[in-house]
């Protein structure tokens, strides 16, 4: 009986062995197969992204010549000129003269000159830097104390002709 378990013993192992043998087989072609699968994959997107590349060089050579005739376009402008309007010398009315003069000025030069006044006395609000708060020279110019930035300027404009 113990030669029976031993053959049996030997015909397992060989059997065993044979098994893991194909197993180990099969995963080699398998792993061969997917290394070669990947490998094609590998050329197949190089070769695409070269023909890619080519119609892509192809096209900006074709639209090089368009950006030129664009840039020369722009060269050829001439750089833009202010509204005259704005560079109309007016006449502040007295009580504006009183912050500005009384010399006629652009309405551009009256708001950088009324800015530097506020500024020059720190009448701009300390929490809401968008409101000034006038003194008793600009009380006069805009009817109330406090007004914001962007309603100055139409409060302004009533005392320039």
């Amino acid at each position: 009986m113990a030669k029976k378990k031993a053959s049996k013993k030997a015909a397992a192992k060989k059997t065993s062995k044979k098994a893991s043998k194909k197993a180990s087989k099969k995963v080699a072609k398998k792993t061969s197969k997917k290394a070669s699968k990947k490998v094609a994959k590998k050329a197949s997107k190089k070769t695409s992204k070269k023909a890619a590349a080519k119609t892509s060089k192809k096209a900006s050579k074709k639209a090089a010549p368009k950006k030129a005739s664009k840039k020369a376009a722009k060269k050829t402008k001439t750089k833009r000129k202010p509204n005259p309007a704005f560079m109309k010398p007016l006449t502040p009315s007295s009580q504006l003269a009183e912050v500005i003069g009384s010399k006629p000025i652009p309405r551009t030069e009256v708001v950088k000159k009324l800015w530097a006044y506020i500024r020059k006395n720190n009448l701009q609000d300390a929490k809401n830097r968008r409101n000034i708060n006038a003194d008793a020279k600009l009380k006069g110019v805009f009817g109330k104390n406090q007004v914001s930035m962007f309603e100055m300027t139409k409060l302004v404009s009533k005392h320039l002709s």
